[in-house]
C-alpha cells in the first residue's frame, strides 16, 4: 500500500494546475524539521498526495499527485539568492530535503476545508487539528478515500481495495 500524504501550497505560488502543466515539480522550501523528516524517512516513490490549496478562499483539496523521487538535498537552501536560503546548509550537510511529485488527477469537485471540518467522518484528521500548520501531513487511508469520494473520484480506481 502506498503512503498517503497531504501537501499544502498556496495556489498563487504553485497551484495544482501548474503541476499538471509542468508534469512534475520538486517540493522545495520546506523549513520545518518534522516535515523534512517525513520526506526523508516516510515518503517513498509511488506514495499518493492530496494537493491542498492553502491561503485561498476557500482552502481546498484540488487534486491528487504522486511522489516520484526519494528525498534529496534541497538546492534552494544553499542558494544565497533564494528566499529559502539557509546559511547553515552546506554540500556536506545540506540540512533540508525535497521530493519530486507528479500529477495523477484533478478532483472533479474541489473538497473545501469547510466540508472536511463539517463531516464527522474526518474526526482525527491532522488537517483539522487545532494548531496543525505543517505543510506536509500523513493522511489515514479512510480519510484519503473519503476526500476522493467527496471530490467525485473513483477511490477504488486510485487506491484499490487497500484503503
Amino acid at each position: 500500500m502506498p503512503g498517503l500524504w497531504l501537501m499544502k501550497s498556496e495556489p498563487d505560488v504553485y497551484a495544482f494546475a501548474d503541476l499538471v502543466r509542468d508534469g512534475r515539480t520538486h517540493w522545495d522550501g520546506v523549513r520545518n524539521y518534522q516535515a523534512r523528516n517525513m520526506m526523508r524517512d516516510g515518503m517513498s516513490v509511488g506514495d499518493l498526495v492530496l494537493y491542498y490549496h492553502s491561503n485561498t478562499t476557500p482552502p481546498h483539496v484540488a487534486g491528487v499527485a504522486r511522489v516520484c523521487t526519494e528525498g534529496y538535498p534541497d538546492h534552494t537552501a544553499q542558494d544565497p539568492t533564494s528566499h529559502y536560503h539557509d546559511p547553515k546548509a552546506t554540500p556536506e550537510d545540506p540540512r533540508w530535503l525535497m521530493v519530486d511529485i507528479e500529477p495523477v488527477t484533478a478532483l472533479a469537485e474541489p473538497v473545501s476545508l469547510g466540508a472536511i471540518k463539517d463531516d464527522p467522518f474526518f474526526e482525527g484528521m491532522l488537517l483539522i487539528q487545532r494548531g496543525q500548520r505543517l505543510s506536509i501531513q500523513s493522511v489515514a487511508p479512510h480519510h484519503f478515500r473519503r476526500v476522493l469520494e467527496l471530490g467525485g473520484l473513483d477511490a477504488d480506481g486510485l487506491l484499490g481495495g487497500q484503503a
